[in-house]
């Protein structure tokens, strides 16, 4: 064999040899790379399944709040629009003027009905004593109408037994018998006075017994009037009933409004919550008072909320819903159903990162404490909601009541 043809043979054994130790190569690192990724694998579901048993997670969940609507107490034509949509306003600022001009008018009626009640009532106090003095007149008309009988008695007492002596004729003793008819008449018609005089008495004591002037009950009624009448005016001013942002405002000036007819909603964004819609799987473990994060879209995972479960809806969203699923007609598909669990996020966060109502969530509730209820097993002691906008002014009310009594009375109350 030629020196040549040695070369090619050892150079074809090397090559050999090199293709043989890269194809080792190749599957070492395969191998390395399955178990690698056997391992990843291995260790990121042991995470989820460790995660699973501390934490209950889901991207379900936004904003809620409430939307407190702003609706019109009495009806009238809108004059004036104090705030608009996204500016802040404080509880009890006004946000609505309406024409006051109809409850104005009303007002001074009512007013003057008062006034009127007022008078009448004078009126009825001072019947009673001239009705008191008549019923004295009337009885000492009975006592002279007995009186007169008496003596028209006596007199034909007297006649009748001077008759039979011839010393009175029947002519005389006709007209006493007359006189004594007559005097019975009277007697029978003043005692009939005397009786008018006192259901009289009694029906004007009736109107007034037991009163004064500012507590009778015509007097009381017209006063009532007057407070309706006042309040109705004083509601032509609409106030915001809580202290939050203006949202949907549909109300235009010179807009005729109607009692209920809502005007614009105000939300406060001081005091809202999360629902987090977690799958029926996942509440297996969840607990009320059990310590949650949310993080929102708006701010991504550099704001990190407080929050904590303070309770589970009563049904799902599918169960409330307009159209609710028939599951009892045999033709259905199950679907894992998602929970509301009402999620509520410390105050002062919301305050340096505040968040709207319907915004994107994402929440992690740990489960890892088992210790609280499954659902709240203690009535509320508190309302969920309150405002006092909405409460009458009777002070100023009353004042005005009991200055037209006053100026109407008399100096008799």
């Amino acid at each position: 064999m030629s020196t040549q043809d040695n070369d090619k043979t050892e150079g074809a054994a090397l090559s050999a040899g090199n293709g043989n130790g890269k194809a080792a190569k190749r599957r070492q690192l395969m191998l390395l790379a399955i178990g690698f990724f056997i391992i990843v694998g291995a260790a990121y579901g042991g995470y989820q399944y460790w995660d699973s048993l501390h934490y209950a997670y889901t991207d379900d969940a936004y904003v809620q709040g409430d939307l407190v609507q702003v609706t019109p107490q009495v009806g009238g034509t809108v004059v004036a629009i104090d705030a608009d949509d996204t500016q802040l306003v404080k509880a009890g600022q006004p946000l609505v003027q309406l024409d006051g001009a109809d409850t104005h008018v009303a007002l001074q009626q009512a007013e003057a009905q008062l006034a009127q009640a007022v008078r009448q009532v004078r009126v009825n106090f001072a019947n009673n004593g001239t009705l008191a003095a008549q019923v004295a007149v009337r009885q000492t008309d009975v006592n002279v109408a007995r009186a007169n009988l008496a003596k028209a008695q006596d007199a034909l007492r007297r006649r009748q037994e001077l008759a039979g002596t011839g010393a009175v004729g029947a002519e005389e003793l006709r007209q006493a018998q007359i006189a004594v008819q007559a005097a019975q008449a009277a007697l029978t018609t003043a005692q009939a006075g005397v009786k008018a005089a006192q259901e009289q008495l009694a029906a004007s004591q009736a109107l007034t017994a037991g009163t004064v002037i500012a507590n009778n009950p015509s007097v009381k009624l017209a006063a009532a009037k007057v407070r309706e009448a006042y309040l109705a005016y004083e509601r032509t001013l609409i106030p915001a009933p809580v202290t939050g942002v203006v949202a949907r405002r549909t109300v235009q000036l010179g807009q005729r409004v109607a009692p209920g007819v809502p005007l614009m909603w105000v939300v406060p964004l001081n005091d809202v919550w999360v629902d987090a819609n977690l799958k029926e799987t996942q509440l297996r473990d969840v607990r009320i008072g059990q310590k949650a994060t949310v993080t929102a879209d708006t701010y991504g995972s550099r704001v990190i909320y407080d929050g904590r479960v303070v309770g589970l809806s009563a049904g799902t969203g599918a169960a409330f819903s307009l159209l609710p699923a028939q599951n009892a007609t045999g033709n259905w598909i199950k679907v894992v159903q998602r929970l509301p669990v009402r999620v509520a996020l410390d105050p002062r966060q919301l305050a340096s990162h505040p968040l709207r109502v319907g915004m994107s969530t994402e929440v992690t509730i740990d489960i890892s404490d088992h210790k609280g209820p499954l659902v709240v097993d203690e009535p509320p002691t508190q309302p969920a909601a309150r405002t006092d906008i909405y409460a009458a002014d009777w002070q100023k009310a009353d004042t005005l009541v009991n200055a037209i009594i006053a100026a109407n009375a008399g100096g008799k109350r």
